[in-house]
């Protein structure tokens, strides 16, 4: 209760957990949407290319005839589908990583921490855009696999998962060396309890703050690299529609319709605005030493 008492006075937080509740009820209600408005939001009528907002089109349509306002539902959808399961991936991963090298210690913990320093080394971003960029079919997928329409999806969160989990394995791992010494962790021990025992109902829910706070603030920066390489062809591929390739699809349409830019830019900043200033006031909310 107190932890809620926290996170209220946090005006910002609040306000940014309230417009992710009702982006997600947004994107989540798109089918309904959808069978309101009547309207298919693939379907492609070249003559009513670029109509302005409309009852029939809230949003007006985009250079295909399509509705714009549906497209953005979607592809909210798939954005921060991607987003959250990317960054609860890696949540899982760091938390694994940081809670065993934390709890061992000695050389289990020094080489589980160099393996840390090796991925945070990486250059993040070019290598996801290589990796991105590899064709499936050669490394022995069917093709017919590589080619589903989930396929990029699944492997931007593969990606992020398996290069997104070093700042929360550090945390973690902070957080458990400093638990591990704590009485009731010893008293533990000294009953005969064995570790993963120890690791799962005595340490975990102890570290589970840091841990939560970074895979919060992960999702943001996930999104941010899904409309990147959307953006540069190498994310979700059409026609599953994204913030992202959305942008990718209007970049030529800057000077001519601008609003085709506008709003998926929009909506990825409040997004990632939001998640981040949630991240903050659930870290503030969180923290065991600040005050009621």
């Amino acid at each position: 209760m107190r932890g809620l008492r926290r996170f209220a006075r946090h005006r910002l937080a609040v306000a940014s957990a309230v417009l992710l509740a009702l982006l997600t009820t947004a994107v989540i209600a798109a089918p309904l949407v959808e069978s309101a408005l009547g309207i298919d939001p693939t379907a492609i009528r070249l003559l009513d290319r670029f109509a302005p907002p409309s009852a029939e089109h809230p949003l007006g349509t985009d250079e295909l005839g399509r509705d714009v306002l549906l497209r953005l539902l979607h592809g909210g959808r798939v954005s921060l589908a991607v987003g959250v399961a990317a960054a609860l991936a890696a949540g899982l991963i760091g938390t694994a990583v940081g809670l065993v090298a934390g709890y061992f210690g000695g050389r289990f913990d020094a080489l589980l921490m160099r393996v840390t320093d090796g991925f945070i080394a990486l250059p993040l971003l070019p290598l996801l855009i290589v990796l991105a960029a590899v064709d499936l079919t050669r490394l022995g997928v069917p093709a017919d696999v590589a080619g589903a329409e989930g396929a990029s999806l699944l492997r931007i969160v593969v990606l992020v998962a398996l290069f997104g989990w070093t700042t929360v394995a550090r945390l973690v791992r902070g957080a458990t060396l400093a638990t591990k010494r704590r009485d009731y962790v010893r008293a533990a021990t000294a009953l005969g309890a064995d570790s993963r025992r120890i690791m799962l109902a005595h340490i975990l829910p102890n570290v589970a703050a840091p841990a939560v706070v970074a895979t919060t603030l992960t999702v943001g920066n996930t999104i941010l690299l899904e409309s990147v390489l959307s953006f540069l062809g190498l994310g979700i591929q059409p026609p599953l529609p994204s913030w992202g390739n959305m942008l990718t699809g209007a970049q030529d349409l800057v000077v001519s319709a601008p609003m085709l830019a506008v709003w998926p830019g929009l909506l990825i900043f409040l997004t990632v605005i939001a998640v981040n200033l949630l991240g903050d006031g659930l870290q503030d909310a969180l923290d065991p030493r600040a005050g009621t």
